[in-house]
């Protein structure tokens, strides 16, 4: 592949992620999670509307540990550690803390992102 295709074929598929949610993971542990809405030269995003998810303190994961090792004892089901969250809005993230990026898809996009592909496939839709 040539060097224009490849540019090409990236920013088809950056123009793909444009208004889609997005989950960005960075090299400190935090989630953030919001709606793609730009990038630059610098691997920098642009996420709105966007959610940040921190890993539970030290001290809650002891407490977490002491009640699984009490309900392990009991028989009882497992234990769930929440991530504390904040609503933070419009976020620049620096492309050199991304440690993964991952694409937030429900089945229901799935669903009605397959018929309008069908759609311009065939070039009108049945009715």
């Amino acid at each position: 592949m040539d060097k224009i295709a490849a540019k090409a074929e990236a920013e088809g598929f950056l123009k793909s992620l444009l208004n889609r949610n997005l989950r960005v993971y960075t090299t400190d542990g935090r989630l953030f999670v919001g709606t793609f809405k730009c990038t630059d030269t610098h691997s920098n995003i642009v996420l709105s509307l966007t959610y940040e998810y921190r890993q539970p303190s030290q001290q809650k994961l002891a407490e977490l540990a002491e009640a699984v090792a009490a309900s392990a004892e009991s028989g009882k089901g497992t234990v769930a550690a929440d991530m504390p969250s904040r609503y933070l809005g419009l976020v620049v993230i620096p492309g050199p803390h991304i440690v993964k990026m991952e694409v937030e898809e429900f089945a229901s996009q799935v669903k009605s992102r397959s018929i309008f592909e069908r759609r311009d496939l065939y070039g009108s839709t049945a009715r």
